[in-house]
């Protein structure tokens, strides 16, 4: 038990240290959001959509301007998870974006294919251990995953906004990793799920190069069990998003990106047989984003899936 919590320290610590301070914490051509998985043995399929907002344009000091603009991310996602015997894990997330933008300058909008992305996991720990008369269950997941350049970049936007972050993108033109961790907890009903997501952004054909991003949430449910056949889950926790700066022609740091955003958590997940859906809603406490030139919004979500 001791290794464990050790363990998990360690590379919470060392995922901290790797980051300094997205493409805009969480809107735009990425987030890296999973929360709590829905049980399977072997495979599932399924649907999430999320809902995001973001102010750009914005004054120096945060303050609104006759440029600023309001936008709408909405993400349809198909995602799906294969385990491949008790050790390999493979999860796999083909978005279809809808970006709005409204502005007096000028309204705008994109749909269309995003980023795809797969994550592989290795099941480092799976215990199973009684205390007193409950039981105690206790997983870590590992891995690495890669994030393809499928969605549409347009470099005209970079150059339109030049004073605004250049999230207004499907996807981003590059190829880039991430290094994964999720390690769970739980106490007969009662418990804790960490995800850890650090994404490795490389350079893409028209010389530009999102910040590096670190992503992880924290949390804290209870399972309620109805007949044997209905499973309720409330849960509730904190979302914390870094990214560095954006670099251009690998030299010229990008001011109105990076930055940090906390969120609060709330959200509700149904489990009927094989069928799991689920829903929260994340809260920004605090954040800084873009040299203070974006503001970012509450965001929604919700999902089903099926496993078989």
């Amino acid at each position: 038990m001791k290794k464990k919590i050790i363990l998990i320290a360690l590379l919470s610590s060392c995922t901290f240290t790797l980051v300094r301070a997205c493409d805009i914490c969480g809107c735009g051509v990425g987030s890296y959001y999973l929360g709590l998985l829905p049980e399977f043995n072997k495979r599932f399929a399924g649907l999430r959509y999320q809902h995001k907002s973001l102010a750009t344009h914005l004054g120096p000091n945060g303050e609104r301007t006759p440029i600023s603009a309001d936008e709408t991310y909405q993400s349809t996602e198909l995602w799906g998870g294969v385990n491949f015997g008790k050790k390999f894990r493979v999860l796999a997330f083909i978005p279809y974006n809808f970006n709005e933008k409204v502005a007096q300058t000028g309204n705008g909008s994109k749909n269309g294919l995003g980023d795809i992305a797969l994550m592989g996991y290795y099941g480092l720990a799976d215990h199973r251990t009684s205390v007193g008369q409950k039981l105690l269950v206790q997983s870590l997941w590992v891995g690495a995953g890669v994030k393809l350049p499928t969605g549409k970049y347009e470099p005209s936007e970079r150059l339109a906004v030049s004073e605004s972050p250049n999230n207004f993108q499907l996807g981003t033109a590059s190829t880039d990793f991430t290094l994964n961790a999720t390690y769970d907890i739980r106490l007969q009903d009662l418990g804790l799920n960490v995800n850890l997501n650090y994404k490795i952004n490389t350079e893409n054909k028209h010389n530009y190069r999102y910040g590096k991003k670190f992503t992880s949430n924290i949390l804290l449910y209870h399972k309620f069990r109805i007949a044997k056949l209905l499973t309720i889950a409330p849960n509730i926790g904190v979302l914390y998003e870094t990214a560095e700066k954006d670099m251009e022609n690998k030299k010229y740091e990008i001011e109105t990106s990076g930055g940090y955003s906390l969120s609060a958590i709330a959200g509700m997940e149904f489990s009927f047989k094989r069928i799991s859906m689920g829903t929260n809603y994340q809260n920004v406490h605090s954040q800084a984003l873009a040299g203070r030139r974006a503001l970012a919004g509450n965001r929604w979500m919700i999902h089903t899936s099926f496993a078989f």
